[in-house]
């Protein structure tokens, strides 16, 4: 036995690296003494966090943990190993890991000491977090005396204190502006937590109802695990216990290289996304006033013994967002990917971060821990479009090994946020001057992408958490008192197209009621494309921004007219519906806080997922089906799939089939007589290159890369396009 946690955790390190077996178990003795009992047992170690989350989910009141499962819960190791996860937000697989072992390694067991009745909290992704507003709550668990091992709990909070209101704040440029931060305190002992922690907590964030129940619903689900960690101790022992929780370890990390083997073929795997920082004209700071484009590539290979190796080079470097992030988060994000591409049959824990190596080269925004003072607040902003990449190339090693309808050209993204917070009037019944957040997370269900044998999952799916749910508008309107929900409905042309279509997103049309004041911004996208299709699938739309100020809508209502619901493509209801002071339309969707009063509007839209083939190999008899329920418009009908669309007698539309052959055979004609050679692309583009001809942020992109992704820059973009490593002397001043 180890003297010290920090023994125990060097030497089942030292065992990993030089077995190539977790923990040097090179047999998994009690399964093979006794399989049966073996899964027995693993069950119960599994449902103890499940249960846990299940019971927990009704303690909390913000409806991003009780209605949407923006939480998790876990069993770890006396070392920090995950064992066994619930469902929920699976992306702290790792998270709370690192926790466990900063706390090791950093002398916790010596000062300020590691108790029974001890609580522990982080939130900082420097130690072990995705961002600052997931918050992490871990107990230690003891038997007769001997630490035996960790549960944890993690929600997703209303709001963190931060310069703004919300829990993903655009604003936040540095560490001072993101919020409260708990960075491995110890916030209690004795089962209680110490005044000062309630103290500052309560009044660290603007919403300390949702934080103070959250807290206990965390406290709840990790009191329940530790108690069914003890039972199952005294059920079959603590030399079993302590053997089989690094056993399911070792299990999963076998199944995680065979389910590999099996799936994939084995290869180098390449995409690239892209996300862009519209803050030229948003952001309040000097330092953050430019508008950025980020690159995100990502490489995956794919070993022969069923191993990853995920290769982050020529990932744009760090700066003055809240985008920045850290390794836990990264791989925390990449295994709520291959939990559900590849670990989906399997029990989930360290045993999958074993059969997976990552390089994320230093200064990007993946790998910047020396730099103290950067924002690290909403990390998801290039988290998430980075990872449609992962899924690309998956489905594409699935395909190669024959696995057809595995797989996606990736998912909409998680996006649209809108948050801020409003004060209440009292016209509806509420106190006069009561504070409300806006926190709206239907980001949970977004369209997902398709594959060569299915269309897209329409308006349900979230990256960041299997179990997608929009949540009932009753319960957003409980907790969002000021902000009304005039529509919630699917979204035309948002699905990406393709010879099979991806998911659709929706929209929501909310109005401020009843609100003295308001302040509103949202966590979307911009100009570019964050996802891409397949094999000549399409993405969805990019995003963008809609307000209307000093409107009729009231007198609407009392005169029961029409009023917008949406924001069709063709026909916009708000020019139809509607009179406005001011209407606001920017071709971007990530904001800075605005202010709003009461009737105003402010539309919401969720993306969809991506496309996979060519759209004019779409089924005349899908495309009619896409007609009747009004996934698309008859201009992208007709323009991307090349539908000839006639009406009945009762007014019912259909698809000339006749009509729309020769429509596509017209179209497949353009696109060949405007085709050219790849020698003359090639030729064209590396002189706009060479000149500049480029607007300012992909310029500023390239000079960013030359400098934090050294080999990308040498020995792909350079030796691509054939230019010498001064070529970009010849643009001129950046500025």
């Amino acid at each position: 036995m180890a003297d010290s946690l920090r023994d125990l955790l060097n030497e089942n390190v030292q065992r990993t690296e030089e077995s190539g077996y977790y923990a040097g178990l090179r047999t998994l003795s009690l399964r093979n003494q006794d399989p049966f009992r073996w899964e027995e047992a693993v069950t119960k170690l599994v449902a103890a966090a499940v249960a846990a989350r299940e019971v927990a989910v009704h303690i909390a009141a913000s409806p991003l943990t009780r209605s949407l499962g923006e939480t998790c819960f876990a069993l770890y190791t006396p070392d920090g190993d995950a064992v066994a996860l619930s469902t929920g937000i699976i992306v702290h697989v790792h998270t709370m890991s690192e926790d466990i072992k900063t706390m090791i390694g950093d002398g916790y067991e010596s000062f300020p000491g590691i108790r029974d009745g001890d609580i522990f909290s982080n939130n900082d992704p420097m130690l072990g977090n995705v961002h600052t507003t997931d918050i992490h709550t871990i107990l230690p668990i003891f038997y007769h005396g001997e630490l035996v091992g960790w549960s944890g709990g993690v929600t997703h909070q209303v709001d963190i204190g931060g310069i703004t209101p919300g829990h993903d704040i655009v604003a936040a440029t540095s560490r001072y502006e993101d919020g409260l931060y708990m960075t491995n305190e110890k916030i209690g002992e004795q089962d209680r937590l110490y005044p000062h922690y309630l103290l500052r907590s309560r009044q660290g964030v603007r919403t300390p109802l949702y934080y103070d129940l959250d807290e206990k619903a965390r406290i709840s689900g990790s009191e329940m695990i530790k108690r069914n960690v003890i039972a199952f101790i005294e059920e079959y022992g603590l030399d079993f216990y302590h053997q089989i929780s690094r056993e399911v370890i070792e299990f999963s990390r076998r199944n995680f290289l065979a389910r590999s083997r099996e799936r994939l073929v084995p290869g180098r795997f390449r995409a690239v996304s892209f996300a862009d920082t519209p803050f030229a004209k948003e952001a309040w700071q000097p330092q953050a006033k430019r508008d950025i484009l980020h690159h995100l590539p990502i490489e995956v290979n794919v070993r022969p013994d069923g191993s990853l190796k995920v290769d982050y080079e020529g990932n744009s470097g760090y700066g003055a967002f809240a985008w920045n992030t850290a390794l836990s988060s990264v791989l925390g994000a990449l295994w709520v990917v291959l939990t559900q591409m590849l670990g989906y049959g399997e029990v989930v824990n360290e045993g999958f971060n074993l059969g997976l190596e990552t390089y994320r080269p230093k200064g990007t925004w993946l790998n910047n821990n020396e730099v103290y003072d950067l924002s690290r607040q909403t990390p998801w902003f290039l988290t998430i479009p980075i990872y449609t990449g992962l899924y690309r190339n998956l489905q594409r090693s699935f395909f190669g090994r024959g696995y057809i309808e595995e797989g996606t050209a990736g998912y909409g993204l998680s996006a649209d946020a809108t948050q801020g917070g409003m004060v209440l009037s009292g016209l509806t019944g509420e106190p006069q001057q009561m504070y409300a957040p806006i926190t709206t997370f239907e980001i949970s269900s977004v369209g997902f992408g398709a594959n060569p044998v299915r269309d897209g999952l329409d308006h349900g799916y979230a990256m960041f958490n299997p179990e997608a749910d929009m949540g009932d508008v009753e319960d957003w309107e409980r907790l969002q008192v000021g902000l009304r929900y005039l529509s919630r409905r699917l979204k035309p042309d948002t699905a990406g197209y393709g010879r099979r279509r991806g998911g659709s997103g929706f929209e929501t049309m909310g109005l401020l009621y009843g609100v003295q004041s308001a302040t509103v911004f949202s966590v979307n996208m911009g100009q570019v494309f964050p996802n891409a299709g397949n094999a000549g699938g399409y993405p969805a739309y990019s995003a963008y921004t809609l307000h209307a100020h000093g409107t009729d809508i009231v007198e609407r209502f009392a005169k029961q007219q029409e009023y917008p619901r949406g924001d069709h493509p063709d026909h916009p209801e708000i020019d139809d519906h509607l009179v406005a002071s001011q209407i606001d339309r920017l071709p971007y969707a990530t904001y800075y806080p605005r202010s709003f009063a009461d009737g105003d509007l402010v539309y919401m839209k969720y993306t969809g997922g991506s496309g996979y083939g060519d759209p004019l190999e779409r089924s005349l008899a899908a495309c009619e089906k896409d007609l009747q329920e009004g996934i698309y418009t008859l201009r992208v009908m007709s323009d991307v799939y090349g539908i000839v669309v006639s009406c009945d007698q009762l007014g019912n539309n259909y698809v000339d089939i006749e009509a729309s052959q020769q429509l596509r055979h017209e179209m497949r004609q353009r696109r060949q007589s405007r085709s050219v050679p790849f020698a003359e692309f090639y030729q064209f583009e590396r002189e706009r290159l060479q000149s500049g001809e480029l607007i300012g942020p992909v310029r500023e992109m390239y000079r960013d890369l030359s400098q934090v992704g050294k080999r990308f820059w040498e020995t792909s973009f350079l030796a691509t396009w054939q230019l010498p490593q001064e070529f970009m002397l010849s643009w001129g001043d950046p500025s």
